[in-house]
C-alpha cells in the first residue's frame, strides 16, 4: 500500500542505491531514521525490508528511476517534501562522502519535489554539519 512512509523509504533507498552499492553506513542510517524520526512513529518497521526490496525491483526496470521519482512525488504530501529531501541528504552523508551519482540524484529529487534552492542548501549544509568529523 502506497503511503507517505513508502515514499520516504523509497527516497532513502533511491539515494543509497544511486552509486550501485548500498553501503553498510547507509543501510544503518536508514534503519536508524525509521526507528527514531517522529514521521515514522506509526510505521511498522517489519515492512522496511519488503518496501526497500520493492523499490529496488522498480529501479531495475526500464525507466525505473523516473518511475520511482514520480511515485515519491505522488505519494508525498507537500508538507513532507522537505523532510524527504532531508532524509535523502542524511543517507547520502552517512558514509561521509557523496559521489557524483548521489549528487546528481539529489538534484533530480530536489527538482521532482520542487524544493526551493535556498531551502535545499540549508538542508544539505545541516546534513554535512551533522556528519562532520575531524
Amino acid at each position: 500500500m502506497a503511503t507517505h512512509h513508502t515514499a520516504l523509504v523509497y527516497t532513502m533507498v533511491l539515494v543509497s542505491a544511486a552509486d550501485g552499492e548500498m553501503s553498510d553506513p547507509e543501510l544503518a542510517a536508514i534503519g536508524e531514521i525509521v526507528r527514531t524520526l517522529p514521521v515514522f512513529k506509526d510505521y511498522d518497521t517489519d515492512h522496511l525490508p519488503e518496501t526497500a526490496a520493492d523499490c529496488a525491483e522498480l529501479l531495475g526496470e526500464d525507466d525505473g528511476l523516473e518511475t520511482v521519482l514520480g511515485l515519491i512525488a505522488e505519494w508525498l504530501p507537500a508538507k513532507l517534501r522537505e523532510t524527504s529531501y532531508h532524509l535523502a541528504c542524511e543517507v547520502a552523508a552517512a558514509d561521509l562522502s557523496a559521489d557524483q551519482e548521489e549528487l546528481r540524484l539529489l538534484e533530480m529529487l530536489r527538482d521532482q519535489l520542487d524544493i526551493d534552492r535556498l531551502a535545499a542548501a540549508a538542508i544539505e549544509r545541516g546534513s554535512r554539519a551533522r556528519h562532520a568529523t575531524l
